[in-house]
């Protein structure tokens, strides 16, 4: 079993008002991600995701692209370490 990692990504661009959160909620659960995801009030979206390394990048590359209708024009991506979450939510 591999070790545990957490990344910290932000999408920006037309990301909020087109089921982002639901869509990463959905996506990561069905990955076995933990995490959260949240709008900020810059208009941006910033998710953690903690799990498997290569299940945690997938989600990575998906915030990439985001849902059907989301325009995400750059990511940001930094690597934290684990906390153990559990469960994956919307904040």
């Amino acid at each position: 079993m591999s070790m545990a990692v957490r990344r910290r990504v932000v999408a920006h661009g037309r990301v909020q008002g087109v089921f982002f959160r639901d869509s990463a909620q959905r996506m990561a659960s069905s990955a076995g991600v933990s995490g959260w995801v949240r709008n900020r009030n810059d208009g941006a979206v910033e998710a953690v995701f903690e799990g498997e390394p290569d299940a945690v990048e997938r989600m990575v590359g998906w915030m990439r692209q985001g849902p059907r209708r989301a325009d995400v024009e750059r990511v940001e991506v930094a690597e934290e370490e684990p906390v153990g979450e559990s469960g994956f939510r919307v904040r």
